[in-house]
């Protein structure tokens, strides 16, 4: 268990340059894309931005396992 790891990673997961970022702006911008091929691109790499969250969030579950619920709510004040 390593809290201060599992803070840092959920900047990473959804701070203003994270990951859930990334994906909304891939996702968002495949709209503005004159043809087909542009717009697959960007929905393929907002996918791959999607598999990114899931293995941060993997990887934050695991090191606060065990925590009690004051501590995660250290980490994570909004939760």
């Amino acid at each position: 268990r390593d809290l201060k790891i599992a803070k840092a990673l959920m900047s990473q997961y959804g701070g203003p340059d994270s990951e859930l970022s990334a994906t909304l702006r891939y996702l968002n911008q495949r709209y503005t894309m004159p043809d087909e091929k542009g717009k697959a691109l960007l929905t393929d790499i907002a996918t791959e931005e999607f598999a990114h969250l899931e293995i941060i969030a993997a990887m934050i579950s695991q090191l606060v396992a065990g925590a009690t619920v004051e501590v995660k709510s250290e980490i994570f004040p909004s939760a």
